[in-house]
Formats: structure tokens, C-alpha cells, sequence
């Protein structure tokens, strides 16, 4: 039953940091652990997405593969992750974004999982403590890179 919740203040604004997370085909270039992310379908209603998507995660010799439903609601900010299939018993995961006077924003991001196998649990559990706390700089240092490097 690990949990993850962080709070960060960036100075990007939030429709581009909600572009940046959303891009979720691209997470194999900076993001911790993620070797590999393919979206099985999309699904449009009005202005929010659904996407189905698979994605494998690997550390060292260990390569797991798990299937997310991805729920883009860029009207709202948020981006919400359910769990569908794979390694895990469940796993829930919402990024908020939230406009900052200056013009930057907070970014909330915030993951509920359990492997399903307690080894895997063991083995993965602390790499991904640890991964979990290094994607809110990988998404600034991508957002830096991307729009270019702001003073926060």
C-alpha cells in the first residue's frame, strides 16, 4: 500500500504542464524506469481524452508491462490514472495543476499502488519510492527543456 503524494511549484504555466504529462507517448525519453509506453486506443469526448495505454517499466533485469486507463480533463487540470492490468493489485495515480499568481503553477501529483506479488513488491518497491520522487523534476527539467528554462 505505498503512497506518493508531492507538491511542487514550477514556472511553467499549467496548460503547459498539462501538455507535457499528457504527452504520455514520450515518457520513455526522460522518465525513471519507463522503457517503454504504447497506447492501445483513444477515445474523445468533447474536450476530454481517454487513452488505454501500456507501459513497461524495468530495473535492471526485471521488465514488467502494465495497461492504464489515462483520463486527460484539461479543462479541470487533472489527468487521472486507473489501473486495468499487469504486476499490480491495484494503482491509482492524479496530476493537478493549479495557475500560480506569477504565472507558473503548482503541479500535485499523487500515486496509490500494490504489486501484486509480494517479491515484486520487495525488489521494486524501494527503486520505485525512489523513482516516484525523482518524476516531478523529470517533468521539470522536460518542461525546461521544452519551453524553455524560466526563473521560478
Amino acid at each position: 500500500m505505498p503512497k506518493f503524494n508531492t507538491t511542487r511549484i514550477v514556472a511553467h504555466g499549467p496548460d503547459q504542464m498539462f501538455a507535457l504529462v499528457a504527452d504520455i507517448e514520450k515518457y520513455p525519453e526522460f522518465l525513471p524506469l519507463c522503457e517503454d509506453l504504447k497506447i492501445r486506443s483513444r477515445k474523445e469526448r468533447g474536450d476530454v481524452v481517454l487513452l488505454i495505454a501500456d507501459m513497461t517499466i524495468g530495473y535492471k533485469a526485471i521488465r514488467e508491462t502494465f495497461t492504464s486507463q489515462v483520463l486527460l480533463k484539461p479543462t479541470e487540470s487533472i489527468i487521472d490514472v486507473k489501473y486495468l492490468d499487469g504486476p499490480f493489485r491495484y494503482l491509482n495515480n492524479r496530476w493537478r495543476f493549479s495557475e500560480q499568481p506569477d504565472g507558473g503553477c503548482t503541479v500535485s501529483f499523487f500515486i496509490d499502488y500494490e504489486f501484486k506479488s509480494r517479491m515484486l513488491g520487495i525488489v521494486m518497491g524501494t527503486m520505485f519510492d525512489r523513482a516516484f520522487r525523482m518524476f516531478a523534476e523529470a517533468f521539470e527539467k522536460r518542461a525546461d527543456m521544452i519551453y524553455g528554462q524560466k526563473s521560478a
